[in-house]
Formats: structure tokens, sequence, C-alpha cells
């Protein structure tokens, strides 16, 4: 009997449908059922008929939100209720961060293969994946902890919204594939990836979630994982170009092929699909009765399907569009029609002509004139007599030590000047990121810029096609870190260590009245101009600063790769 391949054919866990069977290798399929009631598991011969096999009722363990495990894991809320197992976002109270906890009972017959799946899945250390933090065996329970990343978007709500452009889904198929032939070369393979195992982040790096944890916590296995997870991808790509799930049965908020007709081409279901691309997908299905519409081999492992990626024109981003201006105003002084009521109608009448006050000419206007006069020049001379008072009586309580001065090229001490001293490093009380947008990128690494080390270093994130952040919407005002003074200083420079040379970076402070800045527009105080920089950037000012928050503010990253870009800042000291 052949059964369905789970991975390819899968269908959401609350859309309520049975799933079509498929040709692929021997896999288990996946039941569904709540804490209270059995679950039936349905599979389907070659001839058509059904087989039902019960399932013993299995009880999810009581738990709330609320309730911690290890004194350390507190329960927020409950996304997954299923088969014996329960799955929720948790807070670590040590680490004051979110994650995801799996969690079953110790005497479930797949605790310890979750166990084991969890284990190894962390050995693999790949930022690629989702990584399991921890996995425990305490209290009668078993629970796998992971990551939990709250600025990423599932695959399932991106569909939901259209189908992808060219570009982002070469990004997907082309970073899930490698990714996938990275796992498999360690021994790991995922069996279930679905739409809802996999996420973009804020930077656009998609990441995989449940690799070889979710097939253990429903006890699916497949004699050909390779081949089961090449499917999958294929399936990944052919949603995301035509927004369709390449099988009759609908799944994951996506609609079905229709019923009869097979798995036909993505660039025959949609109009536009990128020709390149519908082909990769036909290879990556082929396995499950696709026929690829040219005579390329299919592909039956993650590295086959990588290198198939590879060999294809590299498909550009598309071009960033700009909003036009507005078109010119002209004024109505310009438009000749100064001191007119609007939209008046017909020739306008003559209006008189006012003359201008006689001047005055009588014998007290001029004495008020000369009084006037006299007064300006006494202030001048007032406070000419002040500033020369004010600088004598400096120089005079410096001792008259060289070193405070900078004189001519003549060297007779005539042009002494006194520079603004640039001042020690003022305590730094707290350091945030800059998020204009919303959302944060690396807020957990802020405090290495300002822990007095310049061999740590808060990083940004690689990203994509463009210096600029990746031209992503969330990044149009850049990042970088607000420092905190504590309180109102005076600000003579600055000395801020960069973790590469490159970027483009500006340096701005927040009025002295200012609370809690957030916007670039709250940073109203230049100190340096928008300029690329090297690693060093060191500058004392023209006249001291009063303020309390201090914004570095990087607009451009320097190149990391072929197309990805990053930077980052090592060490900020403000000097007062």
């Amino acid at each position: 009997m052949a059964e369905r391949s789970t991975a390819a054919v899968d269908v959401a866990d609350n859309s309520g449908d049975d799933p079509l069977a498929a040709q692929a290798e021997k896999a288990a399929t996946d039941g569904e059922a709540h804490a209270e009631e059995a679950a039936e598991q349905d599979t389907q011969n070659e001839g058509g008929e059904r087989k039902t096999r019960e399932q013993p009722a299995i009880t999810t363990p009581e738990l709330h939100s609320g309730h911690k495990l290890a004194r350390r894991y507190r329960l927020e809320e409950c996304v997954t209720r299923l088969d014996g197992f329960s799955s929720w976002r948790a807070v670590d109270e040590k680490l004051r961060r979110a994650v995801g906890v799996h969690i079953l009972p110790a005497d479930h017959s797949r605790a310890r293969s979750v166990l084991a799946a969890a284990r190894s899945s962390a050995l693999l250390a790949d930022p690629r994946f989702v990584q399991v933090l921890d996995a425990v065996e305490e209290n009668d329970l078993v629970y796998v902890v992971h990551e939990w990343l709250p600025d990423a978007a599932e695959l399932t709500t991106l569909l939901a919204a259209g189908p992808m452009e060219a570009h982002d889904a070469y990004q997907l198929v082309s970073q899930l594939s490698q990714a996938m032939a990275a796992a498999h070369r360690e021994g790991l393979a995922h069996l279930r990836l679905t739409p809802g195992a996999v996420l973009r982040t804020s930077t656009g790096q998609y990441r995989i979630r449940g690799l070889a944890v979710n097939a253990a916590l429903r006890g699916i296995s497949a004699e050909r994982p390779q081949r089961t997870d090449t499917e999958a991808i294929g399936a990944l790509l052919y949603a995301a170009l035509t927004q369709r799930w390449p099988y009759e049965s609908d799944a994951y908020g996506l609609s079905g092929l229709p019923k009869g007709v097979g798995l036909i081409a993505p660039d025959q279901v949609r109009a536009g699909v990128h020709r390149g691309l519908s082909e990769l997908a036909m290879r990556a299905l082929v396995n499950d009765g696709a026929t690829a519409s040219r005579q390329e081999p299919p592909c039956t492992t993650p590295d086959e399907l990588a290198k198939a990626v590879s060999a294809m024109p590299r498909i550009r981003p598309p071009e960033p569009t700009f909003a036009p201006p507005p078109d010119y105003q002209r004024t109505t002084y310009q438009q000749g029609t100064y001191g007119r009521k609007p939209n008046q109608a017909g020739p306008t009448a003559a209006q008189p002509v006012v003359p201008p006050p006689a001047p005055l000419e009588s014998r007290t206007g001029k004495a008020l004139k000369w009084t006037v006069a006299a007064l300006l020049i006494a202030a001048l001379g007032l406070g000419s007599w002040q500033v020369a008072d004010k600088l004598l009586d400096n120089r005079n309580s410096s001792g008259g030590d060289p070193k405070g001065s900078t004189q001519t090229e003549g060297g007779d001490g005539k042009g002494d000047k006194r520079p603004i001293s640039p001042g020690k490093p003022l305590k730094i009380s707290t350091a945030t990121e800059f998020k204009p947008g919303g959302s944060g990128i690396q807020e957990d690494q802020v405090p290495l810029a300002v822990d007095g080390r310049t061999d740590t270093a808060w990083i940004t994130p690689e990203y994509l096609g463009y210096p600029n952040f990746g031209n992503l919407p969330q990044r149009k005002d850049g990042s970088g870190i607000v420092v905190d003074l504590g309180s109102v200083q005076t600000v003579t420079g600055f000395d801020i260590a960069m973790s590469t040379g490159g970027q483009t970076i500006e340096v701005l402070a927040a009025d002295e009245n200012a609370s809690r800045p957030t916007s670039l527009g709250d940073f109203s105080q230049r100190l340096s101009q928008s300029e690329k920089v090297g690693e060093q950037v060191k500058k004392t000012l023209e006249r001291p600063m009063r303020t309390r928050y201090v914004l570095i503010h990087l607009t451009e990253l320097p190149a990391a790769g072929s197309d990805s870009y990053r930077g980052g800042i090592s060490e900020i000291n403000v000097l007062g």
C-alpha cells in the first residue's frame, strides 16, 4: 500500500479536511485529536479503498497560562493542542525573552523520539533554522523550548496577500533548499515542511522551524526523507508563484487545483509566472507525478535543488518605486493676484494708491533719530567692553598655560584662541536600539556597544539587494543606537568605534527638554553631518550642546557579500 507524502500534501491542523493520497515513500499520516477525544487516522490504498484504524485517546497534561516550567519558563498562550501534546508561547523569565514550548506527557509513546529529535536539532546551530534552546524531561512532562521570533511572518500569512514576485520566490526556494541541504548533510530531516513552518524575518531572510521536532511530535517518518523534503520545497515554490496549493485539496488557506486536471505547471495556472521558476517547481514535484516542460532531470534531494537554483540566471530585485513629487504650485503673488480675493471673476477694479506716511522732517523727528543712533553706539561699546573683559578673565584664570592656546602662524601669541576641550567620556545610563519603524533588529546586542570593549559589537543582520537596510519599508529611516546620559549634560564631542568601515552615519542629539525620543524628528540638534566613515569616528564640537539623548544614526551599510550588506557599532563614548 503506497501512502501519501505528508510533507508535500499535508493539510493544516485546523483545516478539518481529509488529506488526499499521493505517490511517495512510506510516511505516517498526521493524527488530529483533542485532549478529550480519540482520533482516527485514514490511509488510502492504491485501489481507492479506505482503511480506518483507531488510536487510543491520550490525555494532554492540564496546564494553564501562568504555569511555570523549571521555575523559569512561564506559559502565556496555548497555540496548538492536539494528539496528546500542546504548544505554547511562553516567557523565559531568566533571560526576559519570548520563547516557544512543546509539552507532552513523559509516558507518551513519542516522548523519547521527541527528546532525541530536539537534542539532535539543537546540535546543528544553523541560523537558518529556529533554534532549539532546551529539551528536558521533568515532573512527568517532556518539554522542548525553542526560539520565538515576534517580528517574523509565516509564509501562510504572506501568501494570503497574493502570489510572490519572481525575486521573492527565487529567494524562498534558494534559501530553503540550501538550508535543508545543510540539515540533510548532518543527518536531519524535516518531513513536515509546510507554509506554517517557514518564517520570513523583517530583514527578508527565511527561517525554518520544527526541524525534526515537528515530525517527531506527530509520529511522521519516511524511507526517503530527502525526497520528501524536496517535494515539500517544490510545493512551497508552486504556492508562492500561483497562490494555489499544487494538489486537489484546499490547504493552508490556499485553494487546490481543479479536480481531474492533474498537476499542471505554474505558468499555466497564472499568467506572468517566471518560466525558469515554473520549471524548477515541476522538477521538484516530478516525483509526485509532475512532468517537467523540458527534459531536465528531476530534483530528488535538496542539494540537487539548490544546485539547480544556482544554475539559473540570477533574478534581480525590482527597482524601488518612489512617489512622484507634487505639482509645483505658484503662490498668488507669483500669479499676479497679490491682494485679490481668490477666485475673483472678471477684471479687477483699480485700487486707490495709499501714499506712504511722510518722513519725520520736523526738529522733533531729527532729535529722535540722533537719540536712537547714540543709544545704539553706546550699546555696542558696552557689549564690546564686556566681551573683552570676559576674555581677559578666562586668560588670567588659565594661568597662561601655553598648552591651552592656539597661536597664529607668526608665532607672536597675538592671535591666541582658546579651543573647546574634547572632555572626558560621560557616563551612559542606558542604550537602546533606534527603531523608528516600530520593530527592532538586534535589541539584545545593544549593551555590547557600551560595555567599554571594542572587541564586542552590536551587529545588524545581513540585508539583501540594497545598502539602505534592504530598501525595506520598515527600515526607511535606518537604525542605530540611542544613548541616555541619565540627565541633561554638556556634550563637547564623541568618540565612536564602528564594527567595520564604509558605513554612512550621522550623530544627532535631542533637545534638552526632550523626554524619551523615538522618531527621527525628536533629534533636532546635529552633532555631525551624514557621511561615509571609517572604523573610528571622533569629533570635538565647535560649541558645546546641552542634551540627555544622543543618536548614532546608521542610514547605509557596507557590502558584506556579493549582494548582502551588514554594519554595526563596537563602542560609543560621548564626551563632555
